[in-house]
């Protein structure tokens, strides 16, 4: 299989993500530091794929710290200073596992993976017997949730007043954001807040279907919003008070917004990626900013890459792709904790439709095109050179897939999943359901084709 895709890597334990793969990764990630931090979500096959991801690390020379079961953003806090692996696959299903790299709080770029490939396919050895690394455990949750209600405090407010439910998904939430949001004043109600592999009150991916309970139930209460999580607590979903989901990018625009207009940067920038809608580079242009996008799965990419040496009044105020956000003040790592406390901080000073008001909303789709991997790359060549020709009145982008601009500002972005067997349809347009069966049908006919 690729080893990496657009999240670190990802897969069925049987098949893909094995012990001898952690083992391997482990082993390969060793030359990068000689002090790393481990952490698992609670995913049933967690604690072996740890112990085969610790056996690398230590054979390879490192030292480790277990940090048990926590949220991905705490593993990644943990991480400052040192390298960093946490054995989570998000919110994928139940049979799934992964490994997420980080070093000083950042996901592990393109050029750090693809040593880590080389070097399983190089075979490492264990390093010299004398030269082992041993193990010790530490407990960073209580540092972790007090730095994210300190930064939430400072930066915009407490959440006194506020009524919230938080739907953690049997997963790694659990430990952190009602904490932090009671910490900061709120009055919190949990739902499926245990932690259980086998995520038995839904999908650990929140959707507008696998919200469906948190929805009815933040309908028929006392309720300022909602929050749904996934497995590791790195993705967050919005509900309003009437059980509505707010939509991705309206949120990921209030928050930039937020920041923008309190940043005193000569240049600040939201990073943001392809399939984000225009809304958010109105708001932010509105607010002061400007926005950048880079591919998807690749927002501390982005971060870098803006904030270069060579560009120095350029300063990343915000980085956010739907549903996942970095909190660049905080930390370089997507956070939905922290999302959670900022948010919910912002509902309670402002309320939610204050907060949407400025927001310019268009229609918005996303489709999913089924496609085997293999056919992947042929695919999105016939799509390139079918979509040009279809809609010749369009700016074309073919940076991160095939993006298509319109004169009124619609756009179309069709990319291929780097976790699934899809190839991705997204649209903004008033016109969306239209847009989109065309392009879809332009899909689906380059899918068959490439067979």
């Amino acid at each position: 299989m690729e080893l990496f895709g657009t999240a670190g890597i990802r897969g069925d334990v049987r098949t893909e993500v094995t012990p001898s793969l952690a083992l391997a990764v482990g082993q390969a990630a060793a030359a990068d530091g000689d002090a790393f931090v481990v952490g698992r979500d609670g995913r049933e096959t967690g604690p072996a794929l740890v112990a085969a991801v610790e056996a690398g690390l230590e054979s390879g020379g490192a030292d480790i710290t277990r940090l048990g079961q926590v949220p991905t953003p705490t593993l990644a806090y943990a991480s400052q200073g040192r390298q960093g692996i946490m054995v989570t696959a998000s919110h994928n299903p139940p049979h799934d596992n992964g490994l997420k790299l980080f070093v000083d709080g950042s996901e592990y770029d393109r050029e750090a993976e693809q040593a880590i490939k080389s070097r399983i396919n190089a075979a490492t050895e264990p390093t010299d017997w004398e030269s082992w690394g041993h193990s010790t455990s530490e407990d960073v949750l209580d540092d972790y949730r007090e730095a994210v209600a300190r930064f939430t405090h400072e930066t915009v407010d407490d959440c006194q007043g506020l009524h919230v439910a938080v739907d953690c998904g049997n997963g790694m939430a659990s430990l952190a954001t009602p904490q932090v949001l009671r910490q900061l004043g709120a009055s919190v109600v949990t739902l499926n807040a245990n932690i259980d592999g086998h995520f038995p009150g839904r999908e650990s991916k929140p959707t507008p279907e696998s919200l469906e309970t948190l929805r009815a139930f933040v309908a028929d209460g006392e309720f300022d919003l909602g929050i749904g999580h996934d497995g590791d607590a790195d993705r967050i979903v919005i509900v309003d008070e009437n059980g509505g989901i707010v939509h991705e990018d309206t949120i990921l625009a209030i928050i930039a917004g937020v920041y923008v207009r309190a940043s005193d940067a000569a240049d600040p920038v939201v990073v943001t990626t392809p399939n984000a809608s225009a809304r958010i580079d109105d708001h932010v242009e509105t607010s002061g900013g400007r926005v950048e996008r880079v591919r998807l799965g690749a927002l501390h990419e982005g971060i870098d890459r803006v904030q270069h040496p060579k560009r120095d009044d350029a300063t990343v105020v915000f980085a956010a792709e739907p549903w996942k956000h970095v909190h660049t003040a905080f930390g370089p790592w997507i956070d939905a904790v922290a999302s959670s406390a900022v948010f919910g901080a912002l509902v309670a000073r402002d309320g939610l439709d204050s907060l949407r008001a400025p927001i310019t909303e268009r229609p918005y789709r996303k489709v999913s095109v089924d496609c085997p991997d293999e056919r992947k790359p042929d695919v999105m060549s016939l799509v390139e050179t079918r979509l040009s020709k279809a809609f010749p009145e369009t700016d074309v982008d073919t940076e991160y897939g095939v993006r298509l601009t319109f004169e009124d500002a619609a756009w179309v972005l069709v990319r291929p999943s780097g976790t699934e067997p899809y190839v991705r349809v997204y649209a903004e347009s008033d016109d969306v359901d239209t847009l989109v069966e065309d392009v879809v049908a332009v899909v689906e006919r380059a899918v068959a084709d490439a067979a």
